[in-house]
């Protein structure tokens, strides 16, 4: 890759080209930026590229977007963004700061830790509730005091969303079939269309509350940090356009990102306490819409990124792309979801769908819980009953599952989507929740969990030694195995099979590709 490189990017490979001569330097590089990384500080250049929503093609136009990256960012993270500074050729060769003929102008930013980053955070469980609430107050002091005028208020016309929306659609044309199948971007580019149509007063309000602010315009998670303070850094100054919006969006954009990382309860709690913080309650209405469109963008960048000949990473920006596709095609489709987790006792149902409604932001009903519960017995009582007595005779099993159905029916009603967490053993009782889905209109998945006998063995005995809703043990397995009815009711593209032996992280990903062809 290095041969490839630019003279100057090479240079700055060497730590003597910085006046504070670090030990080490590291590189990465974005679509649009090569950045420098010497531990104390960190120096970002701008690549000679035309990508038509930016113009860095000339050293005229790099100085003048660098520093309207150092102003622009000093909003929301002035401790972080320090100068701009010239890198210089000289005989002594080149440097950042020094003597002789400029070559290239670069940001330079206190380094900021990359452990400490919302998107690291995010993977490692590592994000809180109150991190959160600190995020949302920020931004609701940053839209509070952030600029508006007549022009920045043009940007929440209609006209001009329906600009930026058209663009998403014109310009990944190209990667439909490769990337983008071509139904999903036909069911993204419909229901955007008549969500503007449909919704006109709406937005229309919006720009006479004075809701349309000069934003961040990038609020995504890698752009936030969790250091000696909150540092939320990396706006868009490229383009006014892409900074201008209803703050809505931007809300969107994050919520929709934390999303992505397989949190929608914590994307909610971040909603939650900045319409709290702002009390700008029409956001609500316009969520899904937003959080479609920055799903899309984000997805649309990715494919740019595939496109760029320095980046060598295909597979991993392939499947960032199709990701944030997925998602967007989730937020356009208005249908409630009956997910049912199904498989042998011990196989991981319950950790899978615990993940898959937290991920997703759907109600998890668990058949352990509405079984205690019908009984009258805490939920974590232990009754080792045989099979096919007690508590789990075919009567109170039959009861157990009515129960469910009963309360996934009135969440269903109410527009909600819900995972129902049960062995689901009998196939009667896999059709009746696909029956339930069918008659109130909601798209059904089947997700079921598989693992050898082995792990189960292991993971039924660790149950065993702790607190537990499920009754199931190692005793029973052998019995349960031979009762449970083969998944062969359900089309192949309703059935997702997950191999809980290997599957680890989010499994988000695996249900959104799926969920997107229902």
């Amino acid at each position: 890759m290095s041969s490839a490189l630019p003279p100057y990017v090479k240079a700055l490979l060497r730590p003597d080209a910085y006046p504070d001569h670090p030990a080490r330097v590291e590189m990465v590089q974005t679509q649009m930026s090569f950045v420098f990384l010497t531990g104390l500080y960190t120096y970002k250049t701008k690549k000679p590229v035309n990508l038509g929503y930016l113009d860095y093609t000339t050293l005229e136009k790099r100085l003048h977007f660098c520093r309207q990256e150092l102003d622009l960012n000093r909003r929301l993270a002035p401790g972080a963004y320090l100068d701009v500074l010239p890198i210089t050729a000289s005989k002594e060769g080149i440097r950042v700061g020094g003597s002789g003929e400029t070559i290239e102008y670069a940001v330079k930013m206190k380094q900021l830790p990359r452990d400490r980053m919302m998107d690291v955070l995010l993977k490692k469980d590592g994000v809180t509730q109150e991190m959160l609430a600190q995020v949302a107050a920020l931004m609701s002091a940053f839209h509070g005091k952030a600029a508006t005028s007549a022009e920045i208020r043009s940007y929440g016309s209609l006209q001009m969303i329906k600009t930026n929306t058209d663009e998403n659609f014109s310009q990944t044309e190209k990667y439909i079939g490769s990337i983008l199948p071509a139904r999903t971007f036909d069911f993204i580019k419909n229901y955007t269309n008549e969500f503007i149509k449909t919704n006109s007063q709406v937005l229309n309000r919006r720009v006479s509350e004075g809701r349309i602010k000069d934003c961040h315009g990038d609020l995504h998670a890698a752009h936030i940090c969790f250091a000696d303070e909150v540092y939320i850094y990396d706006c868009i100054e490229f383009n006014d356009r892409f900074r201008y919006s209803d703050v809505a969006s931007e809300i969107a954009f994050l919520a929709m990102d934390i999303d992505r990382y397989g949190r929608a309860d914590l994307s909610s709690a971040f909603v939650e306490a900045y319409l709290k913080a702002s009390g700008d309650e029409g956001i609500a209405g316009l969520l899904e819409f937003y959080k479609c469109y920055r799903a899309y963008v984000r997805g649309k960048v990715a494919c740019f990124k595939y496109d760029d000949p320095y980046i060598k990473d295909k597979g991993s920006i392939l499947a960032e792309a199709k990701l944030y596709f997925n998602l967007a095609r989730k937020y356009a489709d208005k249908r409630p979801m009956v997910i049912a987790v199904t498989g042998l006792i011990g196989s991981g149902k319950t950790t899978t769908a615990t993940e898959a409604g937290h991920g997703l932001g759907y109600s998890v009903l668990s058949s352990d819980i509405i079984r205690k519960d019908l009984a009258g017995v805490p939920a974590t009582e232990r009754h080792y009953d045989e099979m096919d007595s007690g508590l789990y005779s075919p009567e109170f099993t039959s009861k157990t599952y009515e129960e469910m159905l009963r309360r996934a029916r009135e969440l269903l009603a109410a527009g909600r989507s819900v995972v129902l967490d049960a062995s689901f053993k009998k196939r009667s009782d896999r059709l009746a929740a696909q029956e339930l889905a069918r008659s109130a209109g909601a798209a059904f998945l089947v997700i079921e969990c598989r693992a050898d006998d082995k792990t189960i063995k292991k993971w039924l005995k660790e149950r065993q030694r702790g607190a537990s809703m499920s009754d199931g043990r190692w005793e029973i397995f052998a019995n349960f195995k031979k009762e449970f009815e083969k998944v062969d009711e359900v089309p192949p593209g309703n059935h997702l099979i997950l191999d809980t032996n290997k599957s680890s992280g989010n499994i988000i990903p695996l249900i959104l590709e799926r969920i997107s062809g229902l």
